[in-house]
């Protein structure tokens, strides 16, 4: 089990040294981070970022990679200017800290994001996907938003929406078989509630061995014996994107 004194066991992991192809936009009251693909395209991906926060350079480096595999990709601040967690913070301040930064409380920033692709960068079809705080608010999204097609919720944390289980669109779920912050317990219980209470498509996936963040936070190329599985995960994603976008 996760220690006690570190309610989240986010270390930074591996941070990557990764400038990003996109740019910076001002989206009504909120920035985000966009990357376009070569080609013109109506198909949109919104990112959402773990405690870290829309500046990190690895959630950035995963925004590229779906714009160079034909979406357009847009990381949002969800801290709407709030300060982002760092790694030197105390995680005995943790708790006070999640409480003004709700995974089920960004419908507003949301719909902002959604009325810009549509008239800006005039996408059709928008899937999220999302990492740790990120995952949960994609599972948030998938309960309730009507407007996105799909979601994947890479290592979301459950017990933000343990007890809601009817999605609205198809959804994938990525774990990490090592992962301490999220038990496989919790896993086989979400399993067990989609199975009971949801209409559409759905698919949780372990990964073996890997630790929460290994989608975005673990460098292949000095992690050999993850390698295999980091990249499973960054292709699963995409083909799930690709079959309901």
């Amino acid at each position: 089990m996760a220690n006690e004194s570190r309610p989240c066991p986010c270390d930074i992991g591996d941070r990557f040294d990764y400038g990003g192809r996109g740019q910076e936009v001002q989206v009504e009251h909120i920035k985000a981070y966009v990357c376009k693909p070569p080609a013109s395209t109506d198909r949109a991906v919104i990112v959402i970022h773990d405690i870290f926060g829309w500046q990190l350079p690895n959630t950035r480096y995963m925004a590229d990679m779906l714009a160079a595999n034909g979406y357009i990709a847009i990381c949002p601040d969800f801290f709407v200017g709030q300060e982002a967690w760092k790694p030197s913070n105390d995680w005995a301040t943790f708790d006070d800290w999640l409480k003004t930064r709700n995974a089920g409380k960004i419908d507003k920033e949301v719909d902002v994001v959604l009325k810009y692709l549509s008239e800006q960068c005039g996408a059709k079809k928008t899937g999220v996907i999302g990492f740790c705080w990120g995952g949960a608010a994609v599972q948030h999204l998938m309960l309730k938003n009507p407007h996105l097609k799909t979601g994947v919720s890479l290592y979301g944390v459950i017990k933000f929406f343990e007890d809601k289980s009817s999605l609205l669109h198809p959804t994938f779920f990525i774990f990490g078989e090592k992962d301490d912050y999220i038990p496989l317990e919790q896993v086989t219980l979400l399993e067990q509630k989609l199975k009971q209470y949801c209409k559409v498509d759905y698919k949780v996936k372990i990964y073996p061995g890997q630790t929460h963040g290994f989608v975005h936070r673990k460098r292949e190329d000095i992690n050999p014996q993850d390698k295999p599985y980091i990249e499973e995960g960054r292709e699963d994603m995409i083909n799930w994107l690709n079959k309901y976008l």
